[in-house]
């Protein structure tokens, strides 16, 4: 290339640039520690020791105030936007078009953190986090526009609207449309079996997996209906439909995820179960299915568990401090059954494997036996059923238990044989720690009498039960005041609320696809087994009496720490009454 080719093509570059929204020169700009101190949103002794952890790091500023608590990213953000010269914008409250989004390269607009927004007579206006990667404006000058405004955001929230905008499942995509025609035709399942990576049918699949991992979900459902298959994601504990599909997909939908989880496709009346693991934005996950025949064609679940998720500490959990102490004083004891309580979907698991890395020490030897493997721990030898091998709940105990373990954990106590192995094995001088659905604390016990424990035997093993829920939490996004109806406030008074002038909900906005809620917190009850509680196992007391002493000496009821939560605006007195067992 000649020295005026290349000119000319610095010279293209740099009118391309200029289309693009100015940032203050780094020679005249402010430091950012400087711009903060100047708005009063920081300490000289906290800009001070951030800038110590930066010399030692290398990180960046902005990320370090964050990290610390001393600064939320909004506030960064608009100290930022002070220091680049740029307007900052709320993505909470702005939707993009569908002509902004086509305008950007989905893999441009996510490895690089813009978020088109609007595009009006060729003028762009996009949302970046950092206003001064060289990259970001040349890609942005790289555009088929007349001009480009770049606003600043906070990096979650440019994070958060790629996952709501950019979809990967919509119905007019290409190749749903796609399978419909093929669906239409009636292919043969051997089409299915044979199928390659780019057939529209793993295609679909692979979007339905993708789009629900970007959704947050944990479930998806594939249900047959009346002249339609309905795709749903279950969010924060509610059911979401985002796909409807022809009756006629159904069968040829099913049978790509039972191969995936290597389950009979020939057999459709039995209810059949199995798994697969796939990988989602370089994460790997692990999918649960069960399908079953319904009165309309064959339905599948798929339970989504993402392996890059953490295992929570118990202070994570959302237990209140005295809540949180008296469990600890009980899961600590040397010897015993532990329970955790509640229906499908409630935490359960959560609360266990926090247990358990609570307290595991190498010292110990700490087993478990689940269904399946949910998270792995190093120092932990774990279990899976594999009904294939005959390794049950039951079955498995028995191994575990002459491989002399300390600490025992069962995902699930299910039936009389494995409920009794558990007792007599907490009898023996283990930490047992299982789940058990029962409808709250002091039902669990009755449910071990109704699988046929005898009482003295529940007496005598069993120091602790804790029953919960999940509630959703108002979306931070898009809290506002609010009326609630008589009927609700009285239900807030007769189960503990404190009094209150205002109460908090969510009104629906872009980040919480307009539900008004976003992520959830548990809510618990923690039982002791004191002698006065066993005194009553033995004599086979009602529910009621146990549940009056227990309160009596010291047991905070579900309702009541819900109703806490409302009081503390995290939650809403509706979401109470839907989720929680009141009583």
């Amino acid at each position: 290339m000649s020295r005026r080719t290349r000119a000319e093509e610095a010279s293209k570059k740099l009118v391309s640039i200029a289309r693009v929204t100015p940032i203050v020169p780094v020679e005249t700009r402010a430091r950012l520690g400087d711009v903060l101190l100047s708005e009063h949103r920081l300490l000289p002794e906290q800009l001070a020791g951030a800038l110590n952890l930066q010399v030692e790091s290398g990180r960046q500023l902005g990320a370090i105030l964050v990290e610390q608590g001393m600064l939320d990213a909004r506030a960064l953000t608009a100290a930022l936007a002070t220091q680049f010269g740029l307007p900052t914008v709320d993505l909470r409250v702005v939707r993009p078009s569908a002509e902004a989004l086509n305008s950007v390269n989905e893999d441009v607009a996510r490895r690089l953190g813009i978020v088109p927004m609007r595009l009006t007579n060729g003028v762009l206006d996009v949302a970046i986090a950092n206003g001064s990667n060289p990259a970001v404006r040349e890609a942005l000058a790289a555009l088929d526009v007349k001009e480009v405004n770049v606003f600043l955001a906070p990096a979650d929230d440019i994070a958060t609207s790629l996952n709501t905008y950019y979809r990967v499942l919509t119905d007019t995509d290409r190749s749903v449309k796609q399978f419909w025609e093929t669906a239409a035709a009636k292919r043969e399942i051997a089409a299915v079996i044979g199928a390659t990576d780019d057939a529209p049918i793993i295609q679909l699949v692979n979007k339905i997996v993708t789009q629900a991992l970007r959704d947050r979900a944990s479930d998806i459902h594939v249900e047959p209906t009346e002249g339609r298959i309905r795709i749903r994601y279950r969010i924060d504990g509610a059911l979401r439909e985002v796909l409807s599909l022809p009756d006629t997909t159904g069968p040829e939908l099913v049978s790509r995820i039972k191969i995936m989880a290597e389950l009979d496709i020939v057999e459709r009346r039995r209810p059949q179960d199995g798994q697969f693991e796939t990988t989602v934005d370089g994460s790997g996950v692990d999918v649960r299915v069960a399908t079953g025949a319904t009165i309309f064609g064959e339905t599948a679940v798929l339970r989504l568990l993402d392996k890059s998720r953490s295992v929570k500490h118990l202070s994570e959990l959302g237990m209140p401090p005295d809540t949180h102490e008296r469990y600890l004083a009980i899961v600590r004891k040397p010897y015993g059954m532990m329970l955790c309580s509640g229906p499908t979907g409630s935490g359960k698991t959560t609360t266990l494997y926090a247990t358990l890395a609570e307290i595991s020490r190498s010292e110990l030897n700490v087993m478990t036996i689940e269904d399946p493997v949910e998270y792995v721990f190093p120092a932990v030898n774990q279990m899976q059923i594999n009904l294939q091998a005959d390794v049950t709940f039951a079955n498995g105990l028995k191994s575990i238990l002459r491989q002399d373990p300390d600490v025992i954990l069962i995902g699930e106590i299910r039936d009389e044989e494995t409920a009794r192995i558990a007792v007599q094995s907490a009898l023996t001088g283990h930490v047992v720690l299982s789940s058990l659905h029962a409808t709250d604390a002091t039902s669990s016990v009755y449910r071990l009498v109704d699988m046929g424990i005898e009482p003295f035997l529940i007496a005598s093993s069993l120091v602790g039960v804790v029953g919960q829920r999940l509630v959703r939490k108002i979306c931070p996004s898009c809290a506002v005041v609010y009326e609630p109806s008589p009927e609700h406030l009285a239900a807030y008074q007769f189960y503990g609320g404190e009094p209150k002038d205002k109460f908090v909900h969510g009104a629906g906005c872009n980040y919480c696809s307009d539900t008004g809620y976003r992520e959830r917190v548990g809510v618990y009850e923690v039982l002791g087994i004191t002698d006065e509680i066993r005194q009553l196992i033995v004599t086979a007391a009602p529910p009621q009496q146990m549940r009056s002493l227990a309160v009596a000496q010291g047991m905070r009821s579900m309702s009541h720490e819900a109703m806490a939560l409302v009081a503390s605006d995290v939650t809403t007195i509706d979401e109470v009454i839907r989720t929680v067992y009141i009583s």
